[in-house]
């Protein structure tokens, strides 16, 4: 406990030595001796302004608010600009907190401060910083964009670092949203050099270091991303007693944690995060650390965890999807997984969206026999990864191309589309993507007549999802080694062995394809293999092997996300 001394030098002691603590970034130092100050004899608002960042980066934010109304009314009447500053941190918090009312209630009150239009001074930039955020919450990012820009030209002018790296970076997101990556990405390049000099103060870092942050993750480059994570990471670690920042800090490297495989340290992580944030007043990122939690939960086959951290993000203002729909899929209902998937793809108008929620639709579409879909999904997916040319991006376009191409029986489109995804997911660190990989591959090895290389590519896929404790997945890849075991001598596929049980019911290839959603001359192909894998000649003689060696009625067992076709409403055919 600070030692509160009852003279005016000891007062002014505190105030010194609290100074000097906001200097060192020593947080709770800082708040504790400014705080005893204050109680002998109140603040001036300059100090007001200190203590009241002290607290907001300890996670204090009801004092920070009160500190900061203090300073206003203090300052209102004989120092407008000051009060306006005051006024715009209290917007910033609360805008940041998603209260857009609250907040846009302080910017307006601090600007009729200069209705008299007498002030040139940087706190209007600072006032239309604060517009432009609220505009970017609200989804007007083409006003946002140029709002932005004017704050930035205002700090320039005024030589104000902190204002230029908010407003800068604020733009780049804002021109990412409209469709610029090249120049927004730039930009956020720019903040990120001003932070990285120590140009800017604490709570400016680390805004710009998460807004960045985010900014890479809606472009999917996972090089930035983790570069400046693992910045932020160590900028956290430099002052301990840091809370505001630090969640977000933690949902980031959960998220590259669980992407590289490291799931345990990524649920702890995510864990931590949504602890904090339930600290204080509902932050915003409260639903994506639920959503994670989630993710981890169903990846590890544990759907009834999965399922209520799943509820707990919607409530929390986070959409479950699509991780939702894939739970709902790997439990068999693949019509309850359509439905929730095309509904959030249709209301998807962003190509950041849409491109998370592809992969997803494609994987689903395929599982429910609706090829034209799927194709559609993948052919978008590929589209937006040429445009936006990040590696992530493009591992999960080549690796939906080829699980369509798998579907439609060109097993060597699909062994090249899935090679190229594998190398990128193996190159960026992602090993259960790359093992999902390497089950499509093993298909397609399949499709070729290769069942050799096919049953290496599953053993070492197995060997991943064991290591990585992806209980379902591991199921599937042993349901699909025994189903290997025991297939007939000829060696037919599991879309071979559909389609010669269709063939054995009387059916023309026209009617085959409308039962498989595929093509004539796809089903033509498969017979023709069939004929020359099994040494046959005829339909009649297709007929007799298939009743002879019990396959009319036998089921293939083919994982989730490759292509058991079902009938509208998600029954099996």
């Amino acid at each position: 406990m600070v030692s509160e001394e009852p003279t005016a030098r000891g007062e002014q002691d505190l105030r010194d030595r609290g100074r000097e603590a906001y200097r060192r970034r020593t947080w709770s130092e800082a708040y504790e001796l400014m705080s005893a100050a204050d109680r002998r004899s109140p603040l001036e608002p300059a100090d007001l302004e200190l203590l009241a960042t002290a607290a907001y980066l300890l996670g204090r934010d009801e004092d920070g608010a009160e500190l900061l109304t203090r300073a206003f009314r203090q300052c209102s009447e004989g120092d407008p600009a000051r009060a306006a500053r005051c006024a715009f941190w209290l917007a910033f918090h609360l805008l940041n907190s998603g209260e857009l009312a609250r907040g846009g209630g302080w910017v307006a009150k601090a600007r009729r401060l200069f209705d008299d239009g007498r002030h040139d001074v940087v706190e209007q930039g600072y006032l239309l910083y604060a517009v432009a955020l609220r505009a970017i919450f609200e989804g007007d990012d083409a006003t946002a964009c140029a709002t932005f820009d004017q704050a930035a030209d205002v700090g320039d002018r005024f030589h104000e670092p902190d204002l230029v790296a908010l407003a800068r970076v604020g733009q780049g997101r804002a021109l990412i949203r409209l469709g610029e990556p090249g120049q927004g990405m730039a930009l956020l390049d720019e903040a990120m050099v001003a932070v990285t000099a120590g140009e800017v103060a604490a709570l400016v870092a680390g805004d710009v270091y998460c807004t960045v942050i985010e900014g890479c993750q809606e472009t999917f480059d996972l090089r930035r991303a983790q570069e400046w994570t693992a910045a932020l990471a160590h900028w956290c670690a430099s002052q301990p007693d840091l809370n505001l920042f630090r969640g977000q800090c933690l949902l980031h490297r959960a998220e590259i944690m669980r992407l590289h495989g490291a799931w345990s340290d990524a649920m702890d992580e995510a864990r931590r995060a949504g602890e904090r944030f339930l600290r204080g007043p509902g932050h915003p990122a409260i639903g994506v650390a639920f959503y994670q939690r989630a993710e981890l939960h169903r990846l590890r086959g544990e759907f009834v965890q999965a399922e209520q951290m799943y509820r707990q993000a919607n409530q929390a203002g986070r959409l479950p999807q699509p991780g939702l729909a894939l739970m709902r899929l790997a439990q068999g209902d693949v019509a309850a997984a359509q439905a929730a998937i095309r509904r959030v793809l249709d209301e998807a108008d962003d190509r950041v969206s849409r491109a998370t929620l592809l992969p997803a639709h494609v994987e689903i579409m395929l599982a429910a026999g609706d090829l034209v879909a799927a194709r559609i999904g993948a052919d978008q997916l590929s589209q937006i990864a040429a445009e936006l040319g990040a590696p992530l991006l493009r591992a999960m376009g080549a690796h939906a191309t080829g699980a369509v191409l798998l579907a439609e029986g060109d097993g060597r489109a699909a062994v090249e589309a899935l090679r190229r995804g594998w190398t990128v997911w193996h190159e960026l660190d992602a090993p259960y993507e790359a093992a999902r990989a390497r089950v499509l591959l093993a298909h397609a090895c399949r499709e070729l007549g290769d069942q050799e290389g096919g049953a290496m590519e599953l053993d070492a896929a197995r060997a991943v999802f064991e290591q990585l404790g992806a209980v379902p997945d591991v199921i599937r890849v042993e349901t699909l080694i025994r189903g290997a075991a025991t297939r007939t001598a000829g060696s037919l596929t599991g879309r071979e062995i559909q389609v010669l049980r269709l063939v054995a019911t009387g059916m023309a290839n026209r009617a085959i394809a409308a039962e498989l959603f595929l093509s004539e001359k796809t089903v033509a192909r498969h017979l023709s293999n069939i004929f020359t894998k099994l040494g046959l000649s005829s339909r009649s003689a297709a007929t007799a092997y298939a009743y002879e060696h019990d396959l009319v009625h036998e089921i293939t067992h083919l994982p989730t996300w490759v292509v058991r076709p079902t009938r509208p409403g998600g029954r099996a055919p």
